[in-house]
């Protein structure tokens, strides 16, 4: 007999021995207590038989339970059958409680047991993601040196093994950048900073990246400066995942609107483009690490992280990223970021009052 069956047949014991036990101090005290207590009582048994024997132990205490009610416990005492037609109401009653008890509670077992098991899943597909993430960077490397060498020397094919290993480069380190994020080992650094100087940066790095879209932004310059509290770096690398993705979604030529405002106390930033939007649905989804949408060539080259680590790297920061239907066609994606009252000028003060750089 091995150990769970063990287990399973000494709790069975254990229960069916304590509702002996209350079933004879409860005959003891027949005279003295109302029946609501006696009917509690069993209903407690058969809840925790339920909630440590599972399913079978609890129905079993349950029918047992009504015949023991109605032996001991209605009048004609010490026989089967009742007196009173209430009193099968009362048993009815009692089974149809302690079985449905018993059911919602062994439901509540499995999905308990089935959440700890995605907990788990989720948390070995995290080890797993960044050690062979790390492990992958010292020979891609090592192959990229290798193949611009190659390149250098006339190789054809040294040309575009460089580039599908930057490619693969690039893979690995946002595997490891979203394994470091989920395992709350990767720091952010908020400060003061203008939603002006971070679009900028956003502008000058998708310059090699836009092609032939325009790329415009909207920031509003009548009004005081828009200035949040927030890590640069990581922002601008959240916001260009977002530009990113505009631009491989939208078709050639089309314009791609880079914009900032404030509401209440958070900076909004906005990336809109005029691509084919998101299936209904979808718009959480897309934000799931590996999740490409379905078409003729799903996002061809592209793992489907972007857009989650823009998300991740945003909440870090106690800001927010979500997808909204551009009206007219298209998406737009709005990046939140804690915004700050302090004035441009005390933001240029502390700037000059930074101890200089040698």
């Amino acid at each position: 007999m091995n150990l769970s069956v063990t287990r399973l047949a000494l709790r069975w014991a254990l229960w069916v021995g304590l509702t002996a036990a209350a079933t004879i101090l409860l005959v003891q005290e027949r005279g003295n207590e109302d029946q609501v207590h006696v009917v509690l009582t069993y209903l407690l048994l058969v809840l925790g038989g339920s909630a440590s024997g599972g399913r079978s132990l609890g129905v079993t205490l349950a029918c047992a339970a009504s015949v023991l009610i109605d032996y001991y416990f209605q009048p004609p005492y010490n026989s089967f059958g009742v007196g009173k037609p209430l009193d099968w109401l009362t048993l009815i009653a009692f089974l149809i409680t302690a079985i449905v008890a018993t059911q919602l509670l062994a439901m509540a077992r499995k999905e308990a047991t089935h959440a700890e098991a995605l907990r788990e899943a989720n948390r070995l597909q995290e080890v797993l993601l960044a050690s062979v993430s790390h492990d992958l960077r010292t020979p891609l490397t090592t192959i990229k040196a290798l193949a611009e060498s190659a390149a250098l020397q006339g190789n054809d094919s040294g040309e575009a093994i460089a580039e599908q290993a930057v490619r693969l480069e690039r893979l690995v380190n946002d595997l490891l950048d979203l394994s470091r994020l989920k395992g709350g080992g990767f720091p952010v650094h908020p400060e003061l900073n203008t939603a002006e100087d971070l679009i900028g940066a956003a502008v000058r790095q998708a310059r090699g990246l836009i092609g032939q879209h325009p790329l415009r932004t909207v920031v509003d310059l009548n009004t005081p400066a828009l200035v949040g509290h927030f890590d640069f770096a990581q922002s601008l690398r959240a916001l260009g995942n977002l530009v990113e993705n505009a631009i491989h979604h939208s078709p050639p030529d089309a314009p791609i609107e880079l914009g900032a405002h404030r509401e209440e106390n958070m900076l909004v930033f906005t990336v809109a483009d005029r691509g084919s939007g998101v299936s209904p649905g979808d718009g959480e989804r897309i934000f799931e690490p590996f999740y490409r949408p379905p078409g003729p060539t799903p996002d061809a080259g592209r793992a489907g992280l972007g857009l989650s680590i823009a998300r991740t790297l945003t909440v870090v920061q106690g800001g927010s990223v979500r997808y909204a239907p551009r009206p007219g066609g298209g998406s737009v994606f709005f990046m939140r970021l804690p915004a700050t009252d302090v004035r441009l000028e005390a933001l240029s003060a502390e700037a000059h009052s930074a101890p200089a750089l040698s």
